[in-house]
């Protein structure tokens, strides 16, 4: 684990960042209230320092409250519509759907189904927002349309009839221009002249942006082509533009899975050629044209490889010595100050200045629920909103200590008024003024970053969308996911509702007040279960967990494998057969013998005879055997991975998951035997005893029933498991 505590002290100035690297993948997912502890550390000013923070917090706030655009349109829609009610779930969730179902009448039916259900009513006048009171009306309006009330002869509900017939394609339609308006409102432009024509009056009061070009990932190389040429055309545009206001200049924001449509760690190789290749394009661009690019945050998995490819770009001679090429990194990740620390280690070798943009993280759900379903020892983000807060400070003091000073120029991007009240004391801190920039997200965070330029004279830059209202579904939803709930501060902030004095707590003081710094109700991915561990899984796009599986994995793809029929103990003799790899027929991998029907028939007899004593066997001790079993498949995961590759033709992935369901079918029918195999005694009249057990049937030869086994042919003369299925129609072939 990463110790974040010493890393004030020096402690890794003296290495390479080539040899630093390894602790970035080693930090992927440790122990959260481990590394917490160490973080906490980092971030704790003190107790007068927390005491000066939150006085500073609680001016700032009360002062963006006092302002008249405290409430932006997105605010509004945000403390009307929040995602804590049933009715903004249910307008982010359609919205979202829209633009994803295929047909019109899907369309409408999914509108009736969703639509009826909500109490739009309860929103009427209850915001002075003028767009959002026209959705409150024009959603009871939708709501009434597409109710189906009980048929009956009054005019009004003949009327509603008649309506409810065209309802949904209106509302079908209506959507699609409530999507446009909201365009207007949250996306910059349509286009990047557009957006540095609308953005022209925030530059003159001091703001500078970042644009992004909406659209999502590229499936396909025509996707990945059309978005080089946005990104191109952005990058000329914003070339040509004369600088405006007293803020730096217009900068770009680029997404690696938007350039080419195969962004992921097995492909590494052409990741780091033909994806390096069109970045190394825009970067000479906008180095030529004196603009500077930003490389987006993405998912976990994607981390190590963004950053190899870095560190390729970064030392190319086109682009070394360059200042103006940076990207972002995700505070809620444990991996994110060793990052930071590479960073700087990179750019002391190289000479270089890297923009630095630091942001609390956008994919935590997804993230969650992919190293669930993984079955990962634990999670590469943290669980608590107050532990990604405390790594958020606790690296933001590694960039403003005097190690950064000259290599990472900071950017902090966040709406939360207390955290900015927090880099500007650490700021102060410095024995000489140190240069760093504020971000926001555009159509959020107005009031407050307009007092901070005002009062502080600090540059802020705006990440702004530029883009068609058809693509902006998917940032919304990104952004209301972050800040739609009522406690999200991005809500609190400007809701005269929430006292002051419940926004200024420093995060270090809310997590010390917690019994377990990580959050106990979201379980470990073991854990997953409850009472039944969840199977083991490996995440290879992790390079120290790539590592460890390789070095296990590797020995075994040249090992011969001999099989035989096993019968009481004893190996029966036969003809073996070669058995060859199906991707690489010259290769022979081992030998099988296949048993003969008379030896079938044998082992069967054997099994029957051995079924009294098995059946004798109790519950706990027959549930036992396959736990033990499902520990065997783990420990021997390599030689079961290699063995599904070179005689199946599995890929890594595919023998990482055959394993994963054996175990999972071994713990979950112990845990259904131990609930269901035992004696029951059932009330009954007086004098009358009666008893409910389940009892498998007896297995012969002539009524043999289902076996299972391991879905390779093979099984080493040294090692042999037994597969019992839950009803216990089969019986190891040896007697106990």
């Amino acid at each position: 684990m990463f110790k974040a505590g010493h890393v004030l002290d020096g402690a890794f100035a003296n290495q390479t960042a080539a040899e630093f690297f390894p602790a970035i993948s080693a930090n992927y997912n440790v122990d959260e209230a481990a590394y917490l502890t160490e973080l906490l550390q980092l971030a704790d000013p003190g107790e007068a320092g927390i005491a000066a923070i939150r006085e500073r917090a609680r001016s700032l706030i009360e002062t963006v409250r006092g302002r008249e655009n405290a409430v932006d349109t997105l605010d509004a829609l945000l403390r009307q519509y929040s995602l804590d009610t049933q009715e903004g779930l249910m307008l982010m969730c359609l919205a979202e759907a829209l633009l994803r179902v295929p047909d019109s009448a899907t369309a409408d039916a999914l509108i009736r189904d969703k639509l009826n259900a909500a109490e739009w009513e309860r929103h009427l006048g209850q915001s002075d927002n003028v767009l959002v009171n026209f959705a409150a009306w024009g959603l009871v309006m939708t709501g009434k349309v597409v109710d189906p009330e009980t048929a009956d002869g009054r005019p009004k509900n003949v009327i509603g009839r008649l309506l409810k017939r065209s309802g949904e394609p209106v509302i079908r339609a209506a959507m699609n221009q409530a999507m446009k308006l909201m365009g207007k409102q949250f996306v910059l432009g349509r286009s990047i002249a557009e957006a540095l024509k609308n953005g022209r009056p925030e530059r003159e009061k001091g703001y500078t942006y970042s644009f992004d070009m909406l659209g999502e990932a590229a499936l396909t190389a025509e996707d990945a082509a059309k978005y080089m040429a946005d990104y191109r055309q952005a990058v000329e545009t914003v070339g040509a533009e004369p600088q405006v206001g007293p803020g730096p200049r217009p900068s770009v924001s680029i997404k690696l899975s938007a350039l080419h449509p195969r962004y992921e760690v097995a492909q590494r190789e052409r990741v780091l050629s033909e994806l390096f290749a069109n970045v190394r394009e825009l970067a000479i661009l906008a180095r030529q044209r004196d603009v500077g690019i930003t490389i987006d945050a993405e998912e976990a998995d994607r981390l190590e490889l963004s950053l190899e490819l870095y560190e390729k770009l970064m030392r190319d001679p086109a682009i070394a010595g360059w200042g103006e090429f940076g990207l972002v990194i995700q505070a809620y990740s444990k991996r994110c100050l060793p990052v930071l620390v590479w960073l700087t280690l990179l750019g002391r070798e190289l000479g270089a200045r890297i923009p630095l943009r630091l942001v609390k993280g956008a994919y935590w759900d997804s993230e969650i629920k992919q190293c669930q379903v993984q079955g990962l020892d634990g999670y590469p983000v943290f669980t608590r909103k107050e532990g990604t807060d405390t790594s958020y400070l606790a690296c933001a003091r590694y960039l403003l200590s005097e190690h950064t000073r000259g290599v990472i120029y900071p950017q902090f991007a966040s709406h939360n008024a207390h955290t900015v009240s927090c880099i500007l004391a650490m700021a102060e801190e410095a024995a000489e003024p140190r240069e760093f920039e504020f971000q926001r997200l555009h159509g959020m965070g107005d009031a407050l970053y307009d007092t901070v330029i005002e009062k502080y004279r600090k540059n802020v830059r705006i990440y702004a969308p530029v883009g068609a209202h058809k693509d902006l579904l998917p940032y919304l939803v990104r952004r209301l996911l972050e800040n739609g709930a009522n406690s999200s501060f991005v809500h609190q902030l400007v809701d005269p509702r929430v006292p002051v004095e419940s926004l200024i707590d420093h995060p270090v003081s809310q997590l010390r007040t917690f019994a377990a710094l990580g959050n106990p109700r979201i379980p470990l991915p073991p854990a997953l279960y409850g009472t039944r561990k969840n199977s083991q899984g490996i995440n290879m796009n992790i390079q120290q967990q790539w590592n460890e599986l390789a070095s296990a994995y590797q020995p075994f793809l040249d090992h011969q494998w001999q099989a035989a029929p096993v019968i009481d103990g004893q190996h029966l003799s036969g003809t073996a057969s070669d058995v060859r790899c199906p991707y690489e027929l010259n290769k022979v991998v081992g030998r099988a013998q296949f048993a003969t029907a008379e030896q079938a028939r044998q082992a069967i007899d054997v099994l029957a005879a051995a079924w009294p004593r098995w059946n004798g066997t109790p519950v706990e001790q027959r549930a036992a055997i396959l736990e033990r079993l499902a520990e065997l498949l783990e420990q021997n995961r390599a030689e079961l991975m290699a063995l599904c590759t070179v005689e199946a033709g599995k890929s890594l992935q595919d023998g990482i998951d055959e394993v994963r369901e054996a175990v999972d079918f071994c713990r979950y029918y112990a845990q259904q035997a131990r609930l269901k195999l035992g004696r029951e005694e059932l009330k009954g009249p007086t004098g009358e005893r009666n008893e409910l057990f389940h009892e498998a049937a007896a297995c012969s030869s002539a009524s043999a029933r289902g076996t299972s086994r391991w879905p390779s042919t093979w099984a080493r003369s040294a090692r042999r498991w037994s597969l019992v299925t839950p009803c216990w129609p089969s019986r190891p072939s040896r007697p106990a």
